[in-house]
């Protein structure tokens, strides 16, 4: 199969379904039954060998579970899919038949595994999905693009599963939306899939991070099915019974990435009044690092320090305060509180050490 060719003519999203593991083949056939009679799942997924942070941690059957993999996908009519981490993972899962390879994010990660299995696929047309690395470096998950396409591997799809982050109050993974689409504005012909079962951790956040990814354009959803979630023997909050994954697509909103005339028409009437209300906020920050270059030449004649934290902290405090009435949240406020006095450094360190080249903090 061709799978881009599939998501991308597909009417959106593609979907792809199936248990966080694959565990005995009574199991992933009785969470494949119904695929391939709804019509509504273009693929089926299925662990095979499970990376886990302890070592203790199920990690998988192993590739005795690739045949019952294998076989539900040809019951339901549907391909199959599972990861990869070796080389072995891989000529396993082609010899028993797998129709579409994905490389995880915590092997992502490492260039080194990637190139392992870039190298065993030569020669091969099977497709792969790549999913983002645990951390958030956008260049790592092009890499590993480069190296399945130096490979001779051009059927690849991304996915986009989230960033790992030490305790977070909402998500398992935080998503940081911005990389994908920093993704997506660099590799534009390669689809994207979203993966709300892993960004979220759990299942009463799936609609609202599969909404959320449609709402971005991605091209599909990978959401993780278990005839008893409860009782998964890996990744269990996470995951929903087919019933549940169904209703979950029924609240789904499949909005169109391109308007109408009549609305085009609108729509370009608010886009010219956003660009011209963002050249006045470009002018105002340019006159504003003007006085911050002020405030540099006040500072080297008195010999002042650039950074002078107690009335940083009661700007940027007094701005946080003020978010509830700006109707922006405080977390914008913050990031952008901080690129700007960054800014306002760099304009300052220019005026009070012109000999210092401070071009690389940009």
């Amino acid at each position: 199969m061709n799978l881009q060719e599939s998501i991308l003519q597909n009417k959106k999203p593609f979907l792809i379904a199936g248990p966080c593991s694959v565990e005995n083949p009574d199991q992933i056939m009785d969470v494949v039954r119904t695929f391939g009679e709804s019509k509504r799942i273009q693929m089926i997924r299925g662990g095979i060998w499970k990376p886990r942070t302890r070592p203790d941690s199920f990690e998988g059957v192993g590739k005795i579970g690739l045949p019952w993999l294998v076989e539900a996908g040809k019951q339901a009519k549907l391909p199959v899919c599972t990861e990869v981490a070796n080389k072995n993972h891989v000529e396993s899962a082609l010899n028993a038949g797998v129709d579409v390879l994905w490389i995880g994010a915590r092997t992502t990660v490492n260039p080194f595994a990637v190139q392992e299995i870039a190298d065993v696929l030569k020669g091969t047309s099977v497709p792969v999905m790549i999913k983002n690395p645990i951390n958030p470096d956008l260049e790592l998950w092009i890499g590993a693009f480069e190296r399945l396409d130096k490979a001779g591997i051009s059927d690849l799809t991304a996915i986009h599963r989230g960033f790992s982050v030490y305790n977070h109050p909402k998500y398992r993974n935080v998503p940081n939306w911005e990389i994908p689409i920093a993704f997506r504005e660099r590799l534009s012909n390669i689809p994207m899939i979203c993966d709300p079962s892993h960004i979220s951790g759990r299942r009463d956040l799936l609609l609202e991070v599969a909404q959320k990814g449609l709402d971005l354009n991605f091209d599909g959803l990978m959401i993780e099915t278990h005839p008893n979630p409860d009782a998964a023997w890996s990744d269990a909050a996470q995951q929903v019974t087919p019933k549940d994954l169904y209703s979950i697509l029924d609240k789904l909103v499949q909005r169109s990435p391109s308007p109408g005339k009549d609305a085009a028409k609108h729509l370009d009437e608010i886009r010219q009044r956003i660009a011209d209300l963002d050249d006045r906020v470009f002018d105002l920050l340019s006159s504003r690092m003007k006085m911050s270059e002020k405030a540099g030449e006040l500072k080297r004649e008195h010999n002042i320090t650039i950074f002078q934290q107690e009335h940083w902290a009661k700007m940027k405090n007094k701005r946080l305060n003020l978010s509830e009435g700006y109707d922006l949240s405080t977390f914008f406020i913050q990031q952008m509180m901080d690129a700007i006095h960054q800014e306002s450094i760099r304009h300052q360190t220019k005026v009070m050490n012109p000999k210092i080249d401070n071009s690389s903090d940009e």
